[in-house]
């Protein structure tokens, strides 16, 4: 007998050890908070170009480091620089080598090394909602039904509706021999199937190629579009699974997620990413700027901080105020003092911002998608490095804002972002405290920021006027008054700041 219930004992036991790795396998890897970033988002073909061939590159973008570390950013943004048979690389050939146009594997590696020497991360734009017609998974998944890459897409069935439009309202299903597949996107994207854990395995497998090489994060594309929207569960938990294993070989990697929606939409990625891109800020700042009320700024702020916080307590925002798929922010705003002050409001928000390659000194485009990406400007004429890739239509001639005509001018816009970033970065509150929308006459915008019981009052007249404003302090404000940053005159008079601010500009109160 004595056998037998030792021999029980020890299945037991294993039963116990099996169940409790089981339990701990499923948890959530510690996530450490990724804030106190700024970023700045490039297009590689648009940025530098190194050989004289017209396309921005690597080894470029290399040299002009030093020209981006001078912005004060910690963090740089790449567009897609997988190989790919599109000009933006939006559709994804080969995700283990580097577009040939843009340089080779051991350029990036340089590049990522250089980067760090000067304390600047690097995340990677990866794209995984689909890839291009020319992936060889989709060449081999398209030969034939029997291919072992066919579940790697998505193939109707006979019950498809062929002419059903996507939750994008776009065709999605297309046909290129051997059956409808679907592509919600671009005929030449089409979708990845992840109920298929291959394409799970094998799409960390690219996270941890990458990881290895020395990359800091991604930034995910069309993250909401994994699976059809009444499948919201089901692309939480792919970026649960995706985000536990990133952490498991890169504790403090920065994940933001491409969630373009609303704010109730997009706090529960929060959960599984570090970030997501604040879309519904970004449109309120410009508006707010080119009609000169905060009213809808006010308003909407809020629930948009509280969303996020109900859905993971320790959220870290991601504010911007264009990127490469909207018309260019100087387009819509066409003034350098607004252009100013939309820039002190973005960087005075709390989160990581993230600055569009070319908004530093005031670069504009309109769609089509081409001419939100032109060349960026680095003299007013030709200069060695500037690239063709394709030949501008809004930042040439009477209109050429350039690096050369305002890197040595103090009152430039490429220096008023210089300023306001190194501020930023050099500020704790400023880069990672908590926010408080005051309530406020709409022709101006304030609020503090906080951490703990320190505090910092910023506010912004959104007006060409110059005007007076009081806000009523808290009994446990004890401000001393002391102006940090800006314009205007402060008093502090019977627990009230009163305030003289000048046209289109920002004051930071101690």
């Amino acid at each position: 007998m004595k056998g037998i219930r030792g021999k029980i004992s020890i299945i037991f036991f294993i039963i116990v050890l099996l169940f409790n790795f089981s339990s701990c396998s499923k948890k959530s890897v510690e996530r450490t908070k990724q804030d106190g970033m700024v970023f700045y988002e490039v297009f590689v073909r648009a940025f530098y170009d190194s050989d004289g061939d017209g396309i921005g590159d690597l080894k470029g973008l290399t040299q002009k480091l030093p020209y981006i570390k001078s912005l004060g950013v910690n963090g740089i943004w790449l567009m897609p620089v997988f190989k790919s048979p599109s000009y933006h690389g939006y559709d994804v050939s080969d995700y283990y080598n580097i577009n040939p146009e843009y340089g080779t594997n051991e350029d990036f590696e340089n590049f990522i090394n250089k980067a760090h020497e000067l304390g600047i991360k690097v995340i990677l734009d990866l794209v995984v909602n689909h890839t291009s017609s020319k992936h060889p998974w989709f060449l081999n998944a398209d030969s034939s039904p029997k291919s072992k890459y066919r579940d790697y897409y998505i193939w109707a069935t006979q019950d498809t509706k062929l002419n059903e439009p996507s939750a994008l309202g776009t065709k999605q299903w297309y046909n290129k021999g051997s059956g409808f597949y679907n592509a919600i996107f671009w005929s030449e994207m089409p979708d990845l199937n992840f109920d298929n854990k291959k394409v799970r395995k094998e799409i960390k497998k690219i996270a941890k190629y990458w990881l290895d090489k020395g990359v800091d994060g991604f930034r995910l594309d069309a993250a909401m579009h994994i699976y059809p929207p009444n499948r919201v569960q089901d692309t939480l938990n792919w970026w649960k699974e995706f985000g536990d294993y990133c952490r498991s070989i890169k504790k403090d990697v920065y994940l933001v997620g491409e969630v373009w929606s609303s704010e109730r939409a997009i706090a529960p990625y929060l959960k599984y990413l570090d970030s997501c891109f604040n879309f519904k800020l970004a449109e309120g700042i410009i508006d707010a700027v080119i009609k000169g009320d905060s009213s809808k700024l006010q308003y909407n702020l809020p629930f948009i901080y509280d969303e996020y916080k109900n859905s993971y307590k320790d959220y870290v925002d991601a504010p911007f105020l264009t990127n490469h798929d909207m018309d260019r922010v100087m387009s819509k705003i066409d003034d350098v003092n607004k252009m100013k002050l939309a820039a002190s409001i973005l960087l005075t928000m709390p989160g990581n911002p993230f600055i569009y390659y070319g908004e530093e000194i005031g670069m504009k485009g309109e769609k089509p998608d081409e001419y939100i990406r032109e060349p960026f400007k680095w003299g007013k004429e030709y200069v060695p490095g500037q690239t063709k890739w394709i030949d501008s239509e809004y930042n040439v001639g009477d209109y050429a804002p350039s690096v050369e005509e305002q890197d040595n001018d103090p009152k430039s816009l490429l220096n008023f972002y210089r300023d306001m970033i190194k501020f930023r970065l050099g500020n704790d509150i400023l880069s990672k405290g908590d926010i408080t929308i005051i309530e406020t006459q709409p022709e101006i915008l304030a609020y503090y920021r906080a951490i703990n019981n320190d505090k910092l009052f910023i506010v912004h007249n959104l007006t060409g006027n110059l005007v007076n404003t009081e806000l009523k302090l808290d009994q446990n404000d004890k401000l001393k008054g002391e102006t940090l940053k800006g314009d205007g005159i402060v008093r502090i008079e019977d627990n009230k700041i009163k305030i003289n601010l000048k046209p289109y500009s920002t004051v930071i109160i101690k």
